[in-house]
């Protein structure tokens, strides 16, 4: 599969390349939008990285390309960098948060509906701790029925790992979200429809904390630290093959893919509204979101802080 790379604004493209080459997969061209990095940069990175191309228009990548990934960190950009894909019927990853608003989910919904191959997301929704937990058998395991679970940074762009975290240990359902405070860091308290609960705790912190969870079922405690170095593998090895045509299916249903993102509007819409309890059926094209933009120039200032 030929791989089209659509900005390089974070650490994940330099990361994800070997990857992605490793299993047999074209890194075909690049495309960076200069949101963050100086104009030479996509220049510099493909000698570094021996990418063929660099292209400055998306329409042309997508006709030459099987699939975009694209890497902006302003998430509110990922549905314009992702329709000339689509409307060429080429496979789209976007990397995490996959929207910060309800308009933007709805429309890669109605893409994915429309038969797009879209997915992407969080890598800790494939973690492997993740996965060998759930792989244990139920009967001796137990059902989880509240987890304990977070990271440190930011609420959002760093705080999607939480909730796509927890997203993959519990499933899908979750009916509603109340923000439960901040003293450090926040707390979110999330719901799902049959009762099972999690408590997250994420945002900034003095020091960069570790993606964590603790599992209670009605037959034990688990507890890991996700080992972050093999995050990246995890996710790619579970999302290129639906994306290269070779599986059917993708590795989750998109409406459960975005849960993620949609319990942390609700908890957004919580704590500027008093810490009320936000069921996501209220969430609507007129919720307010996360400002990807002012993330993006945010993430450029603390980049280059002299430019």
């Amino acid at each position: 599969m030929k791989i089209g790379i659509v900005d390089l604004d974070t650490s994940h493209p330099r990361n994800w390349i070997p990857i992605e080459r490793q299993l047999g997969h074209e890194v075909a061209g690049i495309l960076d939008s200069g949101d963050v990095h100086p104009p030479l940069y996509a220049k510099e990175f493909s000698r570094e990285h021996s990418i063929p191309r660099v292209y400055d228009d998306l329409s042309q990548m997508a006709r030459d390309v099987d699939c975009a990934i694209i890497h902006s960190c302003d998430w509110d950009s990922h549905v314009a960098k992702a329709a000339p894909f689509v409307e060429a019927g080429k496979a789209v990853l976007v990397d995490k948060p996959i929207a910060g608003n309800i308009r933007d989910l709805e429309q890669f919904r109605k893409w994915v509906r429309q038969g797009a191959r879209i997915t992407g997301g969080s890598s800790l929704r494939f973690c492997d701790e993740k996965r060998q937990w759930l792989a244990q058998d139920v009967a001796k395991r137990g059902a989880a029925h509240t987890v304990f679970a977070g990271c440190a940074v930011d609420d959002f762009n760093y705080g999607i790992h939480a909730y796509s975290l927890i997203s993959g240990i519990m499933g899908p359902g979750i009916k509603s979200v109340r923000h439960l405070g901040r003293h450090v860091q926040r707390r979110v308290q999330v719901d799902w429809a049959d009762g099972r609960t999690a408590i997250l705790v994420i945002g900034a912190a003095d020091n960069w904390l570790p993606f964590h969870a603790s599992i209670c079922t009605d037959k034990q405690v688990t507890q890991f630290i996700v080992e972050s170095g093999k995050v990246y593998a995890a996710l790619l090895n579970a999302t290129l093959p639906y994306l290269a045509g070779v599986q059917d299916r993708p590795p989750v249903e998109f409406d459960q893919l975005i849960e993620p993102e949609l319990a942390a509007i609700a908890a957004m819409v919580s704590w500027t509204e008093g810490d009320r309890v936000v069921q996501l059926t209220e969430l609507d094209s007129n919720t307010a979101g996360y400002d990807g933009a002012e993330f993006a120039r945010l993430y450029r200032k603390q980049k280059y802080p002299k430019a």
